[in-house]
């Protein structure tokens, strides 16, 4: 069973500034959507990260600026630093923990310069949000032993027969949502469809997934 972390939601008054300042950092946008006056959601993706973050209104009752600490892992944080900085964040210098990474139980936890040894994980730079909520760019270089996935073994290419039925089902159930809803390109809705049926969704499961896709682009 997968079970993945997919979002990050975090707390801002004011979302057109939080916005801006996350395109500035050059995360990605996703979506941005209100749903009324009263909600409004925005998703922001870091580079090749594959968590995201939500912020908005309505979107949680926590108090703006919160959150502590989001970790941004980079192979170099020298050149991290830098990239935010040209980008106009203010970022504080490198720092390492004294009691080791994330460790703020001691006395000036924070200690300026790299981790003296140079290992992976112990050295970090913050930055915070135009809200106060906190980020922390960590260095990793080289991942500690078990802490990368196994890849998943692919599942079998699917025959040709079977192939031309899920194609026929498709056709089907989507010949039903096009006598309803506006003109289209059929590739649009097909595509969810048939990732859904290939992950194990049931046909009306979906053409719902499929549904809810052509709806968020609308």
């Amino acid at each position: 069973m997968n079970l993945k972390l997919e979002v990050v939601v975090i707390p801002v008054s004011d979302v057109d500034r939080a916005k801006a300042f996350y395109e500035k950092l050059g995360f990605r946008l996703d979506i941005d959507k209100a749903a009324s006056e009263n909600f409004r959601a925005v998703q922001f993706t870091p580079p090749n990260s594959e968590a995201s973050i939500i912020f908005g209104k309505g979107v949680t009752s926590a108090k703006p600026g919160s959150i502590d600490q989001l970790v941004l892992a980079v192979d170099d944080i020298d050149a991290a630093r830098s990239d935010l900085i040209a980008r106009g964040v203010n970022v504080s210098e490198v720092f390492h923990y004294a009691g080791g990474p994330f460790n703020n139980a001691v006395t000036n936890a924070r200690v300026g310069g790299r981790d003296p040894q140079g290992r992976s994980y112990f050295s970090f730079a913050s930055f915070q949000d135009p809200e106060g909520n906190g980020w922390l760019l960590q260095e990793i270089k080289e991942r500690l032993p078990g802490r990368e996935w196994k890849a998943l073994t692919r599942a079998p290419a699917m025959d040709v027969a079977t192939l031309a039925e899920l194609l026929r089902e498709t056709e089907e159930h989507h010949g039903h949502y096009e006598k309803t809803h506006a003109k289209h390109h059929w590739w649009d809705w097909y595509a969810p469809y048939l990732s859904a049926r290939q992950n194990g969704s049931s046909p009306e499961e979906a053409a719902a997934a499929a549904d809810r896709y052509m709806e968020d682009r609308s």
